[in-house]
């Protein structure tokens, strides 16, 4: 059982679920693995107990833990009526409930016979897929969970974040960390490029040798249990082969914010040689490729963003993106390099975004594309990321498709190096670790 006192708390996502609490919905917290789901919930019933819930009304199942991961749903559900108390409302938490066959039978069954608040983990969206979300269709309200946001970086680190004065009488940011030793906020950031947000990380370290371990340990459980495990218990048999699959990540982990289509994955991984001729002939089939890229959207390892055309104001079939959910699983799967960083910087960029409740698009504009379009039921931005606004062709190449766009909702470039204009014809020139910071 995992000690509350030791875990840092998650404010956005409790307060959302602190939020639904005894509401009719179930509250289902998916995420990719590790990302902190389970100890969500350990927050949760320790606010339940704070709050005066005695803890004979909370009922806790891991179903990844040894004494639980056996059972069906007939089991599930004899385990908690045994434990109902008459008459009280119960607290029911489900950690990693996708992996107890019709589990969905059961949650109804709780939701008819007794008088409960139910909370469920995924690690993999198949849990709200259209076979389940008809039987809990309006009955579940789900919260997305991400690796750490660089603001929870600093917190879980114990970096301190101060203002100080800079020698040009402005404010700059340092951070200190706990024994007081003081680091320029971009070092702290370099670390969260390198290292990514797993929450796992902080309790080792930033360490190279033990934060790979882990991520390996997170990458080899999402492979084997999310996608290749889940693939037998479904009984499918269209992801069988391990190999391939490692080269489809590998090649949407190197092409992070690259157009990509389906024909082109199967294609390049034959014409690199990644593919053996000899066990295929040809590339393999676009169906098949679908159905890998499908299992890892599934099991939250990368995310698609859809391009969007500004002027025609409609979604286009062609040629989506992908971002792999935590920029240490890119080091750890393609090793450390400086290569790329432009698109290592968009990928934190989608993923904040993500985080602040915006949709997401690529925008296309005649033949420019704006990084993101990102919109709520009444905001809308434009951004742009970028390395360094220094050079003027940069400058040209990012303003060029914002100067295009003829509303009046906000356009923004996000760069670690902003050059000295704050901004270009009312396109704003920001920050890109400032902008992390503010909420």
């Amino acid at each position: 059982m995992i000690e509350t006192h030791n875990l840092k708390e998650r404010k956005q996502y409790l307060d959302k679920l602190i939020g639904f609490q005894d509401t009719e919905p179930v509250k289902v917290i998916t995420g990719i693995r590790r990302c902190g789901k389970s100890s969500l919930l350990k927050l949760m019933v320790a606010h339940l107990k704070k709050t005066g819930i005695p803890s004979e009304q909370i009922i806790e199942m891991n179903f990844e833990s040894h004494e639980f991961r056996n059972m069906t749903a007939d089991d599930v559900y004899t385990y908690v009526k045994e434990r109902v108390i008459p008459h009280k409302r119960m607290y029911l938490f489900f950690d990693e409930l996708q992996r107890i066959k019709a589990w969905e039978d059961s949650v109804n069954s709780f939701r008819v016979d007794f008088d409960c608040d139910i909370y469920v983990t995924g690690s993999n969206a198949y849990l709200l897929s259209s076979e389940y979300s008809t039987y809990l269709s309006g009955r579940c309200v789900e919260i997305r969970m991400l690796p750490l946001s660089f603001r929870e970086f600093l917190d879980f680190y114990d970096f301190e974040l101060r203002e100080t004065k800079s020698a040009l009488g402005g404010m700059r940011k340092q951070v200190f960390d706990k024994k007081g030793e003081q680091y320029e906020l971009r070092e702290v950031f370099d670390a969260y490029m390198r290292f990514g947000g797993m929450p796992g990380i902080a309790d080792v370290g930033l360490d190279q040798q033990r934060a790979m371990s882990l991520l390996d340990g997170i990458y080899s459980t999402v492979v084997v249990r999310d996608i290749l495990e889940r693939e037998k218990r479904r009984g499918q048999k269209r992801i069988t082969d391990p190999v391939l699959l490692r080269k489809i990540i590998l090649f949407l982990a190197d092409n992070i914010g690259s157009n990509v289509s389906l024909a082109s994955i199967g294609n390049t991984l034959v014409h690199e040689g990644l593919l053996e001729d000899g066990k295929r002939k040809g590339s393999p089939s676009v169906h098949t490729v679908q159905a890998y890229v499908n299992a890892l959207l599934e099991s939250y390892f990368f995310y698609e963003i859809k391009r969007f055309d500004i002027k025609g104001k409609e979604y286009l079939r062609t040629l989506g993106k992908y971002y792999i959910v935590d920029i240490g699983l890119r080091n750890y799967l393609l090793g450390f390099r400086n290569r790329d960083s432009g698109h290592a910087l968009e990928n934190v960029v989608y993923f904040e975004l993500l985080r602040r409740g915006y949709d997401i698009a690529i925008g296309k504009i005649d033949n420019n594309e704006v990084d993101f379009i990102a919109a709520t039921a009444d905001d809308k931005k434009y951004i742009q990321v970028t390395e360094s606004m220094q050079s003027e062709d940069v400058r040209r190449r990012e303003l060029e498709p914002l100067q295009k766009i003829r509303d009046n909702y906000e356009k923004m470039i996000l760069s670690l190096d902003t050059g000295l204009d704050s901004s270009y014809d009312g396109i704003r020139s920001r920050n890109l670790i400032d902008w992390l910071l503010t909420e």
